[in-house]
């Protein structure tokens, strides 16, 4: 961490209680705060910590790192006094960040009622808040709104619709799936298998097997039979048939909009309809800011947490940034007029934070081959679900 240690008097006041909207006296010796982001993120952080500079007299260094391997180096480098104050990064994050004692818990006080639940819920760990939230976000359903006017019901209804414009010769593809050819899909996914009412975990239990999760296989290895999916439709191949006009559909996240709606298409985004007798419930993500438990400056970065980046301006500048809908609820109501974003915030109001337990490092990597194998034909579906699952378990229990 490169840090000078703060000799400051009035701030000993949030040290005591960190309370969101009032303003911080200026710090009285010079410090440093570093914080570590992305570079979907650098720039408007680096805006904000201008700011805090003229307000507080404090530097801070925005430090741009590959999203990568952002976690894990800050996870190695925080014991030792090399890591940042700050980083920003999403909520399925923080279960190992606290496993290894690198977060510190924060209280957001009467700011936390100006998010929603979920956000909140998704920063949270074993009863303590860990994050303050900027931004939601989740796969949505983007429709080519010249090839196909009529918004679908069901996943069903889509299907339909886009095989008669692959019949017709108006497509290339009945919908744009993403499936990764080597780890599968099942954030893409997740949409329909929670329509069949399955999950992840219910409580502490793995669930990806339960009867709703075998229907979901079945119902997969249909969607591959018809060829609706595919291994060879990846996501830029998805992404780059939707932007062409050669798929009416799209299942993907806010991180693709911009550079959608810079190609000029006409498209709307709505929730993924679902395939079974449940609602379509997505994995949302919910991207935040985390204290270090070893900064040197936690008066100073608890400053900067609440009072600048809990700020609607500062929500504004990441949206504009990144894309991704504001966490702060008065800040989405601004920007209502933005249909795009407002249909991805729709999404992910729906959908579930994704679990950010530890154990969820254990989940993906067999959940999607799981699926590579019912979408190739390589075994029964069920077989190939349970199988997983019990590999799963097996690495979760060591």
């Amino acid at each position: 961490m490169r840090t000078t240690i703060l000799a400051v008097t009035g701030l000993a006041l949030l040290a005591a209680g960190c309370a969101a909207a009032t303003p911080a006296p200026a710090a009285k010796a010079a410090a440093v705060l570093t914080v570590w982001a992305d570079d979907s993120r650098a720039r408007p952080l680096r805006d904000l910590a201008t700011a805090f500079q003229k307000s507080r007299g404090v530097q801070v260094k925005i430090v741009q790192k590959s999203m990568g391997g952002l976690r894990d180096d800050f996870i190695s480098q925080a014991p030792t006094g090399q890591g940042p104050d700050l980083i920003a990064g999403p909520h399925d994050w923080l279960g190992k960040l606290v496993q290894n004692g690198v977060v510190a818990p924060i209280d957001l006080g009467a700011t936390a009622s100006a998010f929603p639940k979920l956000a909140l819920d998704a920063m949270r760990y074993e009863g303590q808040t860990y994050g303050l939230p900027y931004a939601i976000e989740s796969v949505a359903l983007l429709r080519n709104t010249k090839l196909a006017p009529q918004r679908p019901k069901t996943f069903g209804e889509l299907v339909a619709t886009g095989q008669k414009l692959v019949r017709d010769g108006k497509a290339d593809f009945p919908v744009g799936l993403p499936v990764d050819p080597k780890a599968g899909s099942p954030y893409h996914l997740y949409p329909l298998q929670t329509s069949f009412g399955s999950s992840v975990f219910e409580g502490d239990k793995l669930a990806i097997d339960d009867r709703g999760g075998l229907a979901f296989a079945a119902y997969l290895r249909g969607l591959a039979r018809a060829k609706v999916i595919s291994t060879s439709l990846s996501g830029e191949i998805a992404t780059d048939a939707f932007r062409e006009g050669r798929t009416p559909y799209l299942v993907t996240g806010p991180w693709d909009a911009p550079a959608l709606a810079r190609s000029g298409l006409a498209f709307s985004v709505e929730p993924v309809p679902p395939a079974g007798d449940r609602p379509a419930r997505p994995f949302v993500g919910v991207q935040g800011f985390y204290v270090s438990a070893k900064s040197a400056n936690p008066i100073v970065a608890n400053d900067f947490l609440l009072n600048f980046l809990a700020t609607p301006d500062a929500q504004r500048r990441l949206y504009a940034a990144g894309g991704r809908p504001p966490a702060l609820s008065a800040v989405r109501e601004e920007l209502r007029g933005d249909l795009v974003l407002t249909g991805f915030a729709k999404a992910a109001l729906a959908g579930s934070p994704a679990p950010n337990v530890p154990a969820m490092d254990a989940v993906w990597g067999d959940w999607g081959l799981s699926q590579l194998a019912i979408i190739t034909g390589d075994g029964d579906p069920a077989k190939l679900t349970r199988d997983a699952a019990d590999r799963i378990r097996a690495k979760i229990a060591n």
